[in-house]
């Protein structure tokens, strides 16, 4: 199953927000999904990782996540980055790279700051996912 695929239908749905979607799995089923939602709550937290990862931990009444992955369609930020990391998720699937702010692999590696063995993999469906971003930024534009 593709599950980065899920992550970008939950991407579409970020209205006016960074299209950007998240989804856990755990044992090959997806238990959370969320998408960017800061402009919709006036939230600057409400990223689609954060909010996924409340929600499975809500849904497994248990912040640790070990069992789980996250697929998303762009590499976390340092603010999801380290929440991934706490909530220790065992692998991460992105899409697009963020040279910008991305927090595994793009700008830094926040990895080598805690010693996490964090699976790390990017670029998974990446073209689908740059263009749902710039399409998005170039509606912004007009």
């Amino acid at each position: 199953m593709n599950f980065m695929k899920f992550a970008i239908e939950e991407a579409k749905k970020s209205d006016n927000d960074i299209p950007v979607g998240a989804v856990v799995v755990r044992n090959g089923e997806i238990i959370a999904s969320a998408h960017n939602e800061r402009e919709k709550l006036n939230d600057i937290s409400a990223h689609a990782e954060i909010l996924a990862l409340k929600k499975a931990s809500q849904k497994l009444n248990n912040w640790r996540l070990e069992d789980c992955e996250l697929y998303v369609t762009l590499e976390p930020c340092p603010m999801c980055g380290w929440a991934i990391l706490q909530s220790r998720i065992k692998s991460v699937y992105f899409g697009s790279y963020d040279v910008n702010y991305g927090s595994f692999s793009s700008k830094i590696d926040l990895r080598k700051l805690t010693g996490n063995k964090l699976n790390i993999y990017g670029g998974i469906e990446e073209k689908e996912c740059d263009k749902l971003l710039s399409d998005f930024f170039e509606q912004i534009r007009k």
